[in-house]
């Protein structure tokens, strides 16, 4: 359970939002929306315990994630703007590392799973930086086939995606709130998804 209350942001001199409030249980998606610049990244950032708000509290679980610690980040999978990809490294490599950072075991044959998942299986011999963008993202989004983590956290997830590779990921984000998984995500571009998604608007 991902309980947001009374969550505000300032960013300079500039209040982005104030008063968010939202309550996300099992199976439960948030649709973010807005233009760019209006808090919806920073949200993110909020929710994942990387940036603090100006007021406010998020609460897994009915505790604060902020006492959680490496509870709360266990339990969290966050794919932001940046690939986080090491370009010498394969795809499998990549995501093996990803799992050793984390402290999430993770086998060869189950990053190969999850890169054949999102398309990118093919790939694994080549380092990441012989790759496309949008290979590349989909090497980034395979992590979340390989962890098994309860939140999903992403930030505009279809970038530099191609219609079959977004199709794909809605599929991923679907099975996941099927299992009982929480997601929260971004985009700019519509996704398609047989889960029903709650969406907050921003200004």
């Amino acid at each position: 359970m991902l309980n947001a209350i009374d969550l505000e942001c300032i960013r300079g001199t500039r209040r982005l939002f104030a008063g968010v409030s939202f309550l996300l249980e099992r199976g439960d998606c948030l649709f973010l929306q807005g233009p760019n610049g209006s808090g919806k990244t920073s949200l993110l950032r909020i929710l994942c315990g990387l940036a603090r708000p100006e007021r406010g509290e998020v609460h897994w679980n009915a505790e604060p994630i902020a006492a959680l610690g490496e509870d709360y980040r266990a339990a969290l999978a966050y794919c932001g703007h940046a690939n986080a990809l090491k370009d010498d490294l394969t795809p499998s490599e990549n995501l093996l590392a990803a799992a050793a950072l984390a402290g999430r075991p993770a086998s060869l044959a189950g990053a190969r799973a999850a890169l054949d998942s999102l398309g990118v299986g093919h790939l694994d011999a080549l380092p990441v930086r012989a790759l496309s963008q949008g290979q590349k993202r989909r090497v980034a989004l395979a992590r979340l086939a390989l962890a098994e983590c309860q939140l999903w956290i992403l930030d505009e997830p279809l970038t530099s995606l191609d219609a079959r590779a977004a199709g794909t990921l809605a599929g991923l984000v679907d099975d996941h709130l099927a299992r009982g998984g929480i997601a929260v995500l971004t985009s700019h571009q519509p996704i398609e998804l047989r889960a029903e998604a709650r969406v907050f608007a921003f200004a």
